[in-house]
């Protein structure tokens, strides 16, 4: 019998010879790895994690960022219009962007919008009879939008379904807002919240390029959520092509 055979039968007498082994080529590969290896991946990973698809953890770290962008957004913001900062009544920058953030984050409403959530809360900050922080309205109204549209969750797992059209729809919907910003005026003519500047002094696009990152991971999202839905019919389409009973434990 060829060596190959004889060292194929020795495993299969000695199944924790075989385990053994494998666990030695696992491990042998992980050292060889740098610091992102197999070892320290398990290491670094929340034990929620474990409850999450690769769609889920992409959908979870979109929302984080996301909602980053918009605080990012909103500090540039009250840079731009110092105003809107004193209307919010807090003394610094900080300040005003953690109460929108938990307001955002908690699902709560925002005293200045009068109850006012998503897209209400959105025409509503950008109409001209609105008198408040222009900046923490609009920031919220973009970042309460972004949690109906998810399902009003900010973090998903195994047993949470998004319906990729309302992701769909909230890309549109900031690529709208952005438009709004840099449309928008008031009666004397001026911008009601000054952003992106193209003039003799310089040029700063940097407003429109974090909205269009925030659009750019809800695209890609609506795309996963899309193919995952399509997988899900494709493989029980297979199942009833090859005659395969589905599992049931």
């Amino acid at each position: 019998m060829p060596r190959v055979f004889k060292l194929i039968s020795r495993f299969v007498r000695r199944p924790c010879l075989l385990l053994v082994c494998l666990s030695s080529l696992l491990f042998s590969g992980c050292s060889h790895q740098d610091g992102n290896g197999f070892i320290n991946q398990i290491r670094e990973g929340q034990p929620q994690e474990f409850l999450q698809t690769s769609v889920d953890r992409m959908a979870t770290l979109a929302m984080r960022d996301n909602l980053g962008s918009l605080y990012r957004l909103m500090g540039k913001l009250y840079l731009r219009n110092p105003d809107e900062l004193r209307k919010s009544g807090f003394l610094n920058i900080h300040a005003a962007v953690k109460q929108v953030r938990l307001a955002i984050e908690q699902q709560q409403p925002l005293p200045v919008l009068g109850g006012r959530k998503d897209l209400a809360a959105l025409s509503y900050a950008m109409s001209p009879e609105f008198r408040g922080d222009r900046v923490g309205a609009f920031i919220y109204a973009i970042g309460s939008m972004l949690v109906t549209a998810h399902g009003n969750r900010t973090q998903f797992y195994m047993t949470d379904a998004i319906n990729p059209t309302f992701v769909h729809n909230a890309a549109r919907n900031i690529e709208k807002a952005t438009w709004i910003l840099s449309q928008r005026q008031n009666k004397e003519g001026q911008p009601l919240l000054f952003s992106n500047e193209i003039s003799e002094e310089g040029s700063n696009l940097s407003f429109a390029v974090e909205f269009g990152k925030i659009v750019a991971r809800l695209d890609l999202l609506t795309q996963m959520l899309d193919e995952r839905y399509r997988r899900i019919g494709l493989n029980y389409a297979q199942s009833l092509l090859f005659l395969n009973f589905l599992p049931v434990q």
